[in-house]
């Protein structure tokens, strides 16, 4: 008998006061769908964490639903990063996305600054101090970490923190579902079983899809790129035909065995939710 599909949506700390005042609302109308948590990033080195907690608290406020920070060891101490876990627990937090995290522009290697250095080691420590309290998810990257040499480095840094006690991976968006299938037919090759649930972006508009791809080393498909730089200057035909561009993607990846599909939300309510009532999700019971 297969599992049940997971859905999750991500947000971010809001930067300014105007949007910590849209955030409630933002999470209230993503939460009417009832999705499976809500994950909560924080900026590089670390710098938004104290946002990190706040959003979280707000998520555990107004959504009803499990809520999941994102932890990374860039720069960071085991006595800080305990009591971080220490204070999630104590919130009632039951899952951590568990990641190295950006690097300081200065950085001269893959490996971070601080006591831990890579994502491997982090989800052992939590291992260590915490049992099997947290559900914990690591990053996957079908496409290859931007910073990696080469794809059987990257793919043995993830079988490290598959190997270290991942219960499940959440993967980099991407747009060409071929890549999420051979990374999963390298994982069924190296005896890897955790799920691995599809990052998916919705596309709102040419420059952000850009910028998000160029920012994480994903590939925009020639043929995307070229329409979105057509549409451009027609928000309505653009919004739309991102829509179908990334509803076929996430039927394509649903039909070939993928175990849900988490949304980077970018704090939006209303691209997502069009992206669920067009895949034709329905909401549990």
């Amino acid at each position: 008998m297969s599992s049940p599909l997971s859905f999750s949506f991500e947000l971010f700390p809001p930067r300014t006061p105007e949007a910590q005042a849209k955030l409630p609302e933002t999470i209230r109308q993503l939460a009417a769908v009832r999705p499976d948590y809500f994950s909560v990033t924080h900026g590089a080195g670390g710098s938004n964490q104290e946002g990190t907690y706040e959003t979280i608290l707000t998520v555990i406020e107004h959504a009803g639903v499990e809520a999941a920070p994102h932890l990374t060891c860039v720069g960071s101490t085991r006595a800080a990063v305990s009591v971080q876990l220490d204070r999630y627990r104590a919130a009632g937090v039951k899952r951590i996305v568990a990641l190295r995290g950006d690097l300081p522009a200065t950085a001269m290697s893959a490996e971070a600054p601080g006591e831990f250095h890579y994502a491997n080691e982090l989800v052992s420590f939590i291992r260590k101090t915490h049992g099997d309290h947290f559900k914990i998810e690591v990053a996957a990257y079908p496409e290859m970490h931007p910073q990696a040499n080469g794809p059987s480095e990257d793919f043995d840094n993830f079988r490290r923190k598959v190997e270290a006690g991942a219960d499940s991976a959440l993967t980099q968006l991407f747009y060409n579902a071929d890549a999420y299938f051979d990374f999963m037919e390298r994982c069924d090759k190296a005896g890897i079983e955790i799920p691995i649930v599809p990052g998916i972006m919705p596309i709102t508009g040419r420059s952000n899809a850009v910028k998000f791809c160029s920012g994480c080393g994903a590939d925009l498909p020639r043929w995307i790129r070229l329409r979105l730089e057509e549409l451009q200057d027609d928000k309505t035909a653009l919004v739309d035909f991102g829509l179908g561009v990334v509803t076929r993607l996430c039927v394509t990846l649903l039909r070939g065995g993928a175990p849900g599909l988490h949304f980077y939300t970018v704090n939006q309510s209303a691209p997502t939710l069009r992206l669920w009532s067009s895949l034709a999700l329905s909401v549990p019971a």
